[in-house]
């Protein structure tokens, strides 16, 4: 059975090496502590292994990996020289007005996908307090219509704002995805083509705005969240203090299920033994890069997730 992956990852903070400071209490651009060319080596060392990790399990690369926390397209062009990328993937990356400077990002399979037409889709958020500009940016959506196999499919990836501070930022993240919702629905209904959603939404699967993605205005149900599953069964992604939490997901058109080239087969977060923990408490988690201001050497403090696809001949 020939099969496709398709993957998404939230790789927490790959920067660039931060330039030497002037003064030693000057903030960094990276906001990382003492982030220098050997540890950035290490990070896209880690980040490529992660890879060829989920290539020896599954004996497949990605067709298609969605990023997230990127700063910039020169990592991006760092990462697909190594192995087991080796320079047979394309890029597709817009900076965005994010304040931390991190974007989101698709990497594709030159071989197998052919980009047809890619943009960001930009949300502004009015600031109420109006000392401090007068509005609020956030990470882009990236949006991008590809071909596989002669198949056309809609790829959106998003990282939605994060929950802090009594999660103030709730009406942004049901903002955004109303939007994409709406754009979705256009694309499943009007144009018949294939819709597939990833990204890190800072909301679990069961959460009101992720379930209501799922349906059209008649409450028919348009979108698979196979991820829904995963978390009822206590598959997490990512973890904050004591809870884990399953906010890295894939969710696609229910025109997977009967495809005559992709069919939809399950769904996977690759927790692989190497990428977690290295500590007995925490050996269930994701080995991260940084622990507050503490260097680690990890990964990153999310796994990632990936579906699976049967190739039809």
């Amino acid at each position: 059975m020939l099969m496709e992956l398709f993957s998404f990852y939230n790789v927490e903070n790959l920067f660039l090496p931060d330039p030497k400071p002037i003064h030693k209490l000057d903030p960094t651009q990276s906001g990382l502590r003492n982030w220098d060319e050997k540890r950035y080596k290490n990070k896209l060392f880690k980040i490529s292994h992660v890879f060829q990790l989920m290539k020896e399990e599954n004996g497949v690369m990605p067709f298609i990996i969605g990023l997230s926390e990127v700063s910039g397209r020169k990592v991006l062009e760092d990462l697909v020289k190594m192995e087991p990328f080796n320079s047979e993937y394309g890029i597709v990356h817009y900076n965005s007005m994010d304040e931390r400077k991190v974007d989101v990002a698709m990497l594709y399979d030159k071989n197998k996908v052919e980009v047809i037409d890619s943009e960001t889709i930009t949300f502004f958020f009015e600031i109420l307090n109006k000392n401090t500009g007068n509005y609020d940016t956030t990470r882009d959506v990236l949006f991008s219509k590809i071909k596989y196999e002669g198949e056309l499919i809609n790829v959106f990836i998003a990282h939605l704002p994060s929950k802090r501070e009594k999660d103030i930022n709730q009406p942004k993240r049901t903002f955004i995805l109303n939007e994409i919702r709406e754009r979705i629905m256009k694309i499943v209904n009007a144009e018949k083509e294939h819709v597939i959603l990833c990204g890190d939404f800072n909301e679990n699967p069961d959460d009101e705005n992720l379930v209501k993605i799922l349906y059209n205005n008649d409450h028919e149900k348009v979108l698979m969240n196979p991820f829904l599953e995963l978390f009822s069964t206590r598959n997490y992604s990512t973890f904050h203090y004591k809870s884990g939490l399953l906010y890295d997901q894939i969710i696609m058109s229910r025109s997977f299920l009967n495809n005559n080239t992709l069919v939809f087969q399950d769904a996977h977060v690759f927790n692989s033994e190497k990428i977690r923990s290295r500590t007995r408490k925490f050996e269930d988690r994701p080995f991260r890069t940084y622990a507050g201001t503490r260097y680690l050497g990890g990964y990153s403090d999310h796994f990632p997730v990936f579906v699976k696809f049967k190739r039809l001949p």
